[in-house]
């Protein structure tokens, strides 16, 4: 295997973790399977990248003071035992069926950065209308425990089970059930998925599936990747690349249904 199309990957990764709150796992997880990696050591190989990307935007984004700590440390609080179960489902599923469920994963992924479009879209509008309006940030709001256990779950279960961050569905549900804008959910949610990912990557360690050699070299370029992601995040305009973006999970989506079905769904 290539180790420095391994590290551009990681740099790809890295981009779209600091651009979009993405751990990098929804397209190291594809591309690792292509290489004929089943899915199971894919997942877990790719939580080493995910966690060092995660960590790496995390200290940059401390040192802006953008994160919200108390937000993070309680949806990690959820996220981390619900990684473990996502993980123990994970290596007692059928190779096949998890490359099903992965290609639906894809898809909801190409829905939820529709919907996360039109959250910036409504926050910039409704900037525009009235800027002295009330901090939406959700810093000073408070916000019961049920709805950090419903991100934390969500994103923990699926990081186990698939071997991405979770940023995925954590970052459009503070949006919509804290009020979090996306400049602040974006760091937080890389706070929570590097406690989320390491907790999944001890399982799978443990039960001997991580390929340490590709995942630390996918983690050196992350890192490199979401210091850049991280810089660029608030003077790009994200829709061509939410674009690009989206027509590659479709494309990634369709060739994962199709090692699902040729594995032996049928």
């Amino acid at each position: 295997m290539n180790l420095a199309i391994l590290f551009s990957l990681g740099i790809c990764t890295g981009l779209l973790a600091g651009l979009f709150g993405l751990g990098g796992g929804i397209l190291i997880v594809p591309v690792l399977n292509l290489w004929g990696f089943p899915v199971v050591t894919a997942a877990a190989t790719s939580l080493v990248g995910v966690f060092l990307t995660a960590l790496s935007g995390t200290i940059r984004y401390s040192f802006t003071n953008q994160l919200n700590w108390q937000n993070a440390l309680q949806i990690a609080l959820f996220g981390v035992p619900a990684v473990q179960i996502g993980a123990w489902f994970a290596r007692h599923l059928p190779d096949s069926w998890l490359a099903i469920c992965f290609s639906l994963l894809l898809l909801a992924a190409i829905y939820l950065m529709g919907l996360r479009k039109t959250l910036i879209d409504t926050e910039n509008f409704a900037s525009l209308l009235d800027s002295d309006s009330p901090d939406i940030s959700g810093k000073n709001q408070t916000h019961s425990r049920w709805e950090f256990a419903k991100m934390g779950c969500l994103g923990g279960a699926i990081a186990g089970l698939f071997g991405i961050g979770g940023g995925i569905v954590m970052v459009p549900l503070q949006v919509l059930l804290l009020g979090e804008s996306i400049a602040s959910a974006v760091p937080t949610t890389l706070a929570a998925v590097t406690a989320i990912a390491a907790s999944g990557l001890a399982q799978y360690a443990w039960k001997g599936h991580v390929l340490w050699i590709p995942g630390l070299c996918i983690g050196c370029g992350g890192i490199l990747g979401v210091q850049l992601g991280t810089r660029l995040l608030p003077h790009l305009s994200a829709t061509l690349i939410n674009t690009l973006f989206r027509l590659i999970l479709f494309v990634l989506s369709l060739y994962m249904m199709r090692q699902g079905f040729v594995s032996g769904i049928i």
